[in-house]
């Protein structure tokens, strides 16, 4: 399994597939498939049967995974790619543009 270069709560932006150029927020990464979603963008309609949590059922809009290979990170408004470094005892991530810590 790769590591992955971003995290939960990054800005970053869709690079390729429908929803290119779109920005927002990651809520979760789903490391065992290398994919993460993202606040707003890719958002499905789902059917929900009735039930305790939604008494009415009917159909629900929610945002769908995308694979990591479509996201960039976003720093200063600009997408950038990730690289690490070692200051001092701490791996810090860095940004390969500017090379200042993320």
């Amino acid at each position: 399994m790769a590591k992955l270069k971003i995290k939960s709560g990054d800005t970053v932006r869709v690079l390729a597939g429908d929803h290119k150029g779109e920005e927002g927020k990651i809520v979760k990464i789903l490391t065992s498939k290398n994919r993460a979603i993202v606040e707003g963008v890719n958002m499905v309609s789902k059917h929900a049967k009735p039930s305790a949590d939604n008494p009415q059922g009917g159909i629900i809009k929610k945002e769908a995974s995308l694979h990591i290979s479509n996201l960039g990170l976003i720093e200063d408004g600009k997408t950038v790619r990730v690289g690490y470094k070692v200051e001092g005892d701490k791996k810090v991530r860095v940004s390969r543009k500017t090379d200042k810590a993320i």
